[in-house]
């Protein structure tokens, strides 16, 4: 069964709301480790919509599990996470407009940038992944950068409008799996799964670990981030 990766960026983004301090993301992260998730995943942005420097410095003190630091091919970014040296660092696209991570990160398209940052980071002791779609030529260009892992992401089959639609999704992300641990990677999965649609994606096999975040904060408010990750965790791991 696959491990639990809990995002924690909308703590906070409900924080940035107030420009305050509370709700804190590091005693968020503490929370979620008592409840029983696997690992802490983090996106510092560019224009820090959410998580910032501080937040990820201390997370980096605090997290007991494993800390996830989800990056940019910002310099600036880099520079940080190189110093910061998270346990892992997943490469995915960013762009300012986006509410959200939009699709996967074009290997192809930015595949010597990808391979010099990968190399920098490894150098530095941080495992490096790559947030990438489930689609053939990315999988094999990841592999090709010298990563180990990558992470497919999910959103096509998230927002599956119908039966159909999920279903060919869904294959997909079991026949994608398929072929990246053939070539040898470690393959998480993750981006806008939810309590009714995670189940079948946690089961498919070879995925290692399930990265979820805004469900489960949005989930929190009614019954509390503690009981959330429970619940969540009990979907991934029955």
């Amino acid at each position: 069964m696959p491990k639990l990766g809990v995002n924690i960026d909308h703590i906070a983004t409900l924080r940035q709301a107030r420009r305050e301090f509370d709700p804190d993301p590091v005693l968020a992260a503490r929370i979620c480790e008592q409840a029983g998730c696997d690992s802490i995943v983090a996106h510092l942005r560019e224009d820090r919509r959410h998580i910032n420097d501080r937040d990820i410095r201390l997370l980096r003190k605090t997290v007991k599990t494993r800390f996830n630091l989800e990056m940019s091919l910002n310099n600036e970014i880099v520079q940080i996470a190189a110093a910061i040296k998270p346990d892992q660092a997943t490469l995915v696209p960013e762009r300012r407009q986006e509410i959200t991570t939009e699709g996967g990160l074009d290997v192809r398209r930015h595949f010597q940038k990808i391979k010099k940052t990968a190399r920098l980071l490894q150098d530095r002791g941080i495992e490096v992944s790559l947030f990438i779609d489930p689609v053939l030529d990315q999988i094999t260009q990841a592999k090709k950068s010298g990563v180990p892992m990558i992470e497919l992401h999910t959103g096509q089959y998230a927002q599956a409008g119908d039966k159909t639609a999920l279903d060919r999704e869904l294959k997909k992300l079991i026949k994608m799996t398929r072929y990246a641990r053939d070539l040898g990677l470690i393959v998480n999965a993750g981006h806008g799964l939810k309590y009714h649609n995670t189940k079948a994606v946690a089961r498919i096999e070879g995925v290692e670990e399930l990265n979820i975040g805004h469900s489960i904060i949005s989930r929190a408010v009614w019954v509390g981030l503690e009981t959330a990750v429970k619940e969540m965790k009990a979907i991934v791991r029955p």
